[in-house]
């Protein structure tokens, strides 16, 4: 930049930093690259912004959180502070500019998803390495909401409390077919063959997850009970008596919904029961998370992820051939679940700089606090949806909920 446009854009700035003081004191401090500083509020500032090059103002005279945490990701700007503090104030800086300038909009995507596509999708997302997900991720490698049943359990309780409830609401019973979409590194495929005595086939489309799974199975002495495949949901054939898709549908694409429910109707064995359990967006029309936060998923955590609303899922598993038959929103599980994901990352911060680059370091400490914060206000939920094939007869399913409590 011209000293001449230095000049322009500090003035703007400068303009900028006290339309927010209009709005809101924040705990947060702005130093530029220059030495000049900003206090957007009396207190001892919580969060301290470092700008290094005049470059990076644009990005805060449009602090969306997508920008910020570009410009934060691709080292623009620094930041200091405790990473849920850091969230809660990105989040102010966006929600008080957007909303003065009347841009309150959730962005809708519509995706083409291909098989090549979605494998690409999945492999950059979880295929960072194994050593990476095992610091922030409890003892069983499990990677989606975990179910807080009485609200005080550790992680790793919760999570196989999680899958539990997942096979209890289906009713798993010993001799029974169990697939597995989205089997992750194998932690609801142990559980159901251990404990319910099922015999499984898990499938996915990560390297890692399939070579870590593969072990896990091996060493628990499963290998004649579980079968471990890296494989796309559309290309499995055969016939299951319970089905399972665990936080795997966020990838299928909305357009697909209705076909992705009918390969799992397909799959589904006369008088089995499915579950499907995934994120869910909270705006009616499908649309991303507010401020820019679902542009910034998209671009560096999820690409091609796309989340419907629950009226969306409902209508278009119906349109697969399936019935709903339970529904249960688990939101303030996830918020719970991401935000000790987001701890642990804190917690292990050496060592993950060990097995992974500077960037993805900073990508995934924004996104696992940035979901936590999501969940718990509202912007994305959780369902577990339970289904079994549309025109079953009524007589054939349970009277009541007890029996996914009897355990």
């Amino acid at each position: 930049m011209t000293r001449r446009n230095i000049v322009f854009w500090e003035k703007k700035l400068d303009a900028w930093v006290e339309n927010i003081r209009n709005v809101s004191a924040l705990p947060l401090r702005l130093v530029l690259w220059n030495g000049q500083q900003y206090d957007f509020g009396s207190g001892t500032p919580e969060v301290t912004l470092k700008v290094p090059h005049a470059s990076a103002i644009t990005s805060l005279l449009t602090p969306s959180l997508a920008n910020l945490g570009e410009a934060y990701v691709e080292g623009k700007i620094e930041v200091e502070g405790k990473v849920k503090s850091i969230i809660q104030v990105a989040n102010s800086l966006a929600s008080n500019t957007l909303k003065a300038e009347g841009r309150l909009g959730r962005m809708v995507r519509s995706v083409t998803h291909t098989r090549k596509r979605d494998a690409e999708a999945i492999q950059y997302h979880y295929d960072v390495s194994n050593d990476f997900y095992k610091l922030f991720l409890d003892e069983h490698m499990v990677y989606s909401c975990a179910y807080f049943e009485n609200g005080d359990e550790d992680l790793a309780t919760a999570q196989i409390k999680k899958i539990d409830h997942i096979l209890e609401k289906i009713q798993l019973r010993p001799g029974q077919t169990l697939l597995d979409i989205g089997c992750g590194w194998g932690a609801l495929v142990l559980r159901a063959a251990q404990k319910y005595g099922a015999r499984c086939v898990g499938v996915t489309l990560s390297r890692n997850q399939y070579a870590l799974a593969r072990e896990r199975v091996e060493a628990a002495g499963l290998s004649d009970r579980i079968e471990i495949r890296l494989q796309d949901y559309r290309d499995v054939t055969g016939s299951f008596d319970r089905i399972t898709s665990v936080g795997m549908f966020e990838h299928v694409g909305i357009k697909n919904l209705p076909s992705y429910f009918a390969q799992i109707r397909k799959l589904l064995a006369d008088g089995g029961m499915a579950m499907n359990h995934g994120i869910t967006s909270t705006d009616i029309e499908n649309g991303e998370s507010p401020y820019g936060a679902g542009e910034f998923i998209d671009k560096y955590v999820f690409p091609a992820g796309e989340l419907p609303h629950i009226s969306t899922v409902l209508k278009t598993m119906q349109e697969g051939g399936l019935e709903a038959f339970d529904v249960e929103n688990l939101r303030r599980h996830y918020a719970r679940t991401c935000g000790i994901w987001a701890d642990n990352f804190e917690a292990n911060t050496e060592a993950i700089h060990r097995v992974t680059d500077e960037k993805h370091y900073r990508i995934w400490r924004v996104y696992l606090a940035g979901s936590a914060y999501g969940f718990e206000r509202d912007w994305i939920s959780l369902y577990q949806v339970v289904c079994t094939k549309a025109g079953r007869s009524a007589q054939q399913l349970p009277w009541s909920r007890q029996y996914i409590y009897r355990r």
